[in-house]
């Protein structure tokens, strides 16, 4: 078979993930799909998404729009869609090469741009499933020993950030596979949505308490050109989930409900985001802090809002942790046929113990959760939501037989992720500088 003609074949797998996607065969060949003999349902699926996208990026986004101004709403309008349209694209991807599914992001790279681009897709992975990780678990710490404030648990932070990367590593440690991490995902979707319902009404009480000098200080910009990147940088965090896409995909029962289920999951974030984004930057203006809920006034609210964020955040750090553990076990290979059962176990969590190790390390190092999120939104999130899947997509099914509204939309979303990627970066860097001194 000539290029031209698998080319031709790669082309005829656009437009929704369509059914010959998932067809028996592939120019006459059984196509190779991944086991789907224990997946679960799409609707498990929705809920990975909206676990692993939605929690720290509700808490920040009123931060960021202090950061941009209001036009920053119209650039998480923007975020939102585009990272929809890259999280179905990419997944096409996956379906494009020969008669077999790839199974990641690093294959798609691999498949599309040799050996070398799939090891440059993996650092920005790996940036990602432990970056996210990583500030969960500051996070965690800081609310953990927020809550314990004036008892005998105040112990610090960093001790509490330990603790919590023990929590995590239990689960981590003992599952396999994205299915059996489901039911984790469930319970964080559902609370993000409490913390968001939390924070709106509680702010909204504020409001109606504030002083004439405490309303003064609250100002608001419509733009702010200079703090525009790292604000970019930050929405482009909230949508951070196309490294965790495929191994979701792969565990549903039906793949071609994909597009369904990440315009539903992705719609469901950005509802929340902009739940909290609005009224969150309307009330307290550049008196806003990241994570949200510290502008709030003390009380049992807040104190449920810090809880239920923490859980959130120790049951979705073990989604990307497991995430990336996927990917650098099928590269060495590590496999029940090859080590035997126990082996395999013993290797897989003396492997996974060394990673949560290394995201605990980092994780009471770099304490500042602000600039954090936004060097990870910055460095990784713009290459691999904006920049790579489109690359990816051309490379693999083609440029010319695009239509021109396609290809500008492309355009677009390249041009919004080189912006967030360089200009953002250098803020964020500089910002996490100030706050390490």
């Amino acid at each position: 078979m000539s290029m031209q003609e698998k080319k031709g074949d790669a082309i005829s797998y656009e437009g929704s993930i369509a059914e010959d996607v998932y067809s028996e065969s592939y120019n006459g060949e059984a196509f190779i799909d991944v086991d789907r003999s224990q997946a679960g349902s799409s609707f498990w699926a929705y809920f990975n998404i909206v676990c692993v996208i939605a929690g720290t990026g509700t808490l920040g986004l009123p931060y960021a729009l202090k950061q941009g101004g209001w036009f920053g709403l119209f650039i998480l309008f923007l975020a939102w869609f585009m990272s929809t349209y890259t999280a179905i694209i990419l997944i096409k991807c996956l379906y494009v090469k020969g008669n077999k599914r790839l199974h990641n992001y690093k294959d798609v790279a691999t498949a599309a741009f040799g050996a070398i681009g799939g090891w440059v897709s993996f650092f920005f992975n790996a940036w990602i499933t432990l970056g996210a990780p990583i500030l969960y678990m500051v996070l965690s710490g800081q609310n953990l020993n927020q809550l314990c404030k004036g008892t005998v648990g105040e112990i610090g932070d960093i001790y509490w950030t330990i603790i919590s990367c023990v929590i995590v590593a239990i689960p981590f440690v003992l599952v396999k596979n994205m299915k059996e991490v489901a039911f984790m995902s469930a319970f964080g979707a559902v609370a993000t949505a409490i913390v968001v319902i939390i924070v709106l009404i509680v702010s909204c009480i504020d409001q109606t308490h504030f002083t004439a000098e405490q309303a003064a200080t609250h100002t608001h910009q419509s733009v702010i050109w200079s703090q525009f990147p790292i604000a970019l940088a930050t929405i482009s965090f909230s949508f951070g989930g196309n490294i965790v896409y495929p191994h979701v995909e792969a565990s549903m029962k039906k793949p071609k409900d994909w597009s369904k289920v990440a315009a539903a999951g992705l719609g469901t974030c950005a509802a929340l985001y902009f739940l909290t984004a609005i009224p969150g930057y309307y009330i307290f203006g550049d008196a806003v802090e990241s994570p949200v809920y510290n502008s709030i006034s003390d009380g049992v609210p807040k104190i449920i809002a810090i809880i239920l964020m923490t859980i959130h955040v120790i049951m979705a750090a073990p989604i990307l942790v497991t995430s990336f553990s996927l990917d650098c076990e099928e590269m060495a290979n590590i496999s029940v046929e090859r080590f035997g059962k126990w082996g395999e176990f013993a290797i897989r969590a003396a492997l996974r113990v060394l990673i949560i190790v290394f995201v605990g390390v980092i994780a009471c190092v770099f304490t500042n959760f602000a600039a954090l999120m936004s060097l990870i939104g910055a460095f990784a999130n713009c290459l691999l939501i904006f920049i790579f899947p489109v690359l990816f997509y051309f490379r693999l099914t083609g440029f010319r037989n695009k239509p021109i509204y396609e290809l500008a939309w492309c355009g677009l979303i390249v041009l919004l992720g080189i912006v967030g990627l360089i200009f953002g970066s250098w803020s964020s860097i500089d910002a996490l500088r100030e706050a390490f001194k």
